[in-house]
């Protein structure tokens, strides 16, 4: 057992538990399963808590009803009774607390018809502490679930409206809906990181804060940003549709012109000011900095999926607050500083290697090699959510990517189009995801669902790399990955050698992918002939002896195949 992981076998059961962001990853794996295994059934004892809670399933073996009044979409049938028929399962705590969740795994079997027996049980546990590593770096993620059942089932028949503004640049004058929690519940971590770094700073008068911004439309930010005052730097990108008298990101600008004393400043360095950073100083010396994928706007914060890191640390901040200084002096030049022509090396003691690159520079090859070589080095699992892969034509991102489809490697993919999404399934194929189609097409038990406005839903950064090896890496941050962006943008770039850090970002691919995918495969089922004729309420399988149809888990088992690997990757 470590602190982020934790594995136990038992007759012929083997149960691992994986620890990520407030959630935790349950992996199965049964190596020779009875035919009437009917699934696994969970059951979670929080922190300070004396009794097991069973976790519910969607789905049921059949519904005591007509299922267009039994069903509604919600999570109300105890695995115990409706088994989870999937060798791993997310658990995403409702209030997440600090210290050890212990979790009851027991495989559940079928011998009649409607008799579920429970079989091989195992109990295990992990700490689910919010802070990743305590005193040195915070990893946050967004929630991404606008367009889903929870969001549906929360606050889609509640809401007088939606939560954001439908066009960007009305941001700062959008009156954000009072008396709901929606905004904490859709910025998740993420959310509790950013805005916890601007009160950290708002409150303590010693505190200077240097910030740069691309999108930048949320008013709760702007206006924590103004509280500062003459303590605060600030950097505004000024491309494309930024540029305008009339956008967000001017309008902010302005004020924070006249909050500052003019200590703001509008770049574009070649192409795009795309870091979203937030420098934190005492005395002059940077001591804290956030960075990442996650804008300072509405779908930045609380549509998108995106991440958030926050280093306590002085030689990582130290770096960015040195970006900054050359940054704000003269942005034109800094291609040429020699902050920008190599990766810079920082560790504490202790503490996870970490690894940054600042763009923008001369030669893409700098940053996106050491990308490319872990993902065609990679021995076990490669997992990306990269927000615009598929607008790559060439260089060493797409061309690892590429390569990987054929390897018999683990892997998962994402990449955001204008409007749509490409989901790389566990085949190597490509499926695309319709947030419309579910909100005017659902199958029971399934509610309709909100397609979360205009824009790109995920707009993450990152690579994985054997995240369940010692030599995982990650690499995120602001940038795009793509040579243009290295060589025309503000941006960072980070490497950080670390199965806890690695498990965190492998869990995340995880969860926005299984979010996906199953949009892709209603999509794909609604495709079929005869798809209307076979319209019908889904339901769990039974085992073979029953259905007469194949058992739930045999696809899993087949040799050398993306779903045998996807079963024994997160058990071992």
């Amino acid at each position: 057992m470590t602190d982020f992981a934790n594995r136990q076998t038992k007759d012929n059961f083997t149960v691992k538990l994986w620890r990520g962001e407030r959630m935790c990853l349950l992996g199965f794996d049964v190596p020779n399963p009875e035919p009437d295994l009917v699934g696994f059934a969970i059951e979670c004892r929080e922190p300070g808590k004396s009794h097991y809670a069973p976790l519910k399933n969607r789905l049921a073996f059949s519904y005591p009803q007509d299922p267009s009044v039994a069903v509604t979409g919600a999570r109300q049938w105890s695995s115990l009774q409706a088994p989870f028929q999937k060798f791993r399962w997310m658990h995403f705590p409702h209030d997440p607390k600090p210290g050890k969740y212990r979790y009851r795994a027991t495989k559940i079997h079928m011998p009649a018809d409607d008799v579920v027996q429970k079989g091989t049980q195992i109990v295990l546990d992990l700490p689910l502490d919010p802070v990743t590593y305590d005193g040195y770096l915070d990893v946050g993620f967004t929630r991404n679930f606008a367009s889903s059942q929870a969001y549906a089932e929360r606050y889609l028949k509640t809401l007088p409206g939606d939560p954001i503004p439908d066009k960007a640049d009305d941001g700062l004058d959008f009156a954000k809906l009072a008396d709901t929690d929606v905004y904490d519940w859709l910025g998740f971590e993420a959310l509790d990181l950013l805005f916890g770094v601007l009160d950290q700073a708002v409150e303590d008068p010693d505190i200077t804060v240097d910030a740069l911004a691309y999108d930048l439309n949320e008013p709760d930010i702007v206006a924590r940003l103004e509280k500062l005052q003459h303590r605060l730097r600030v950097i505004v990108d000024d491309s494309g549709s930024h540029a305008p008298a009339t956008s967000a990101e001017t309008r902010a600008a302005e004020r924070l012109k006249t909050s500052t004393g003019g200590q703001m400043h509008r770049t574009h360095f070649q192409n795009l000011q795309h870091h979203k950073v937030l420098i934190l100083r005492r005395g002059g010396v940077p001591f804290k900095v956030l960075l990442g994928s996650t804008n300072f706007s509405f779908r930045g914060l609380y549509i998108q999926a995106n991440n958030l890191l926050v280093f306590e640390d002085a030689g990582i901040a130290g770096l960015f607050g040195r970006m900054f200084d050359r940054a704000f002096a003269a942005p034109a030049g800094f291609k040429n500083d020699a902050l920008a022509t190599t990766w810079h090396f920082v560790q504490a003691p202790g503490r996870p290697a970490v690894h940054v690159c600042l763009s923008p520079h001369k030669d893409s090859d700098l940053s996106l090699n050491p990308v490319r070589a872990a993902i065609d080095q990679a021995t076990s699992s490669v997992f990306y959510s990269v927000a615009f892969l598929s607008q790559m034509k060439s260089g060493p991102t797409k061309e690892a990517f590429d390569r990987l489809i054929g390897r018999p490697v683990f892997s998962y993919g994402i990449s955001n189009e204008t409007g749509t999404l490409d989901v790389y399934k566990p085949d190597g194929t490509k499926g695309l995801v319709d947030f419309a189609y579910l909100a005017e097409n659902t199958p029971e038990p399934f509610s309709k669902e909100w397609s979360g406005g205009q824009g790109i839903n995920v707009h993450h950064k990152f690579v994985v790399t054997d995240f369940n090896l010692p030599s995982a890496k990650v690499y995120t941050g602001s940038s795009n990955l793509s040579p243009s962006g290295e060589t025309g943008n503000g941006d960072h770039l980070l490497q950080i050698e670390d199965p806890k850090v690695a498990t965190s970002f492998a869990l995340e691919a995880i969860r926005i992918f299984d979010h996906l995918h199953f949009r892709v495969r209603m999509k794909e089922a609604a495709d079929e002939p005869d798809a209307a004729k076979k319209k019908e309420a889904l339901t769990l399988s039974k085992p073979r002896a029953i259905s007469q149809k194949p058992a739930w888990f045999e696809s899993s088992y087949v040799a050398d195949t993306q779903r045998e690997r996807d079963r024994k990757l997160f058990s071992t």
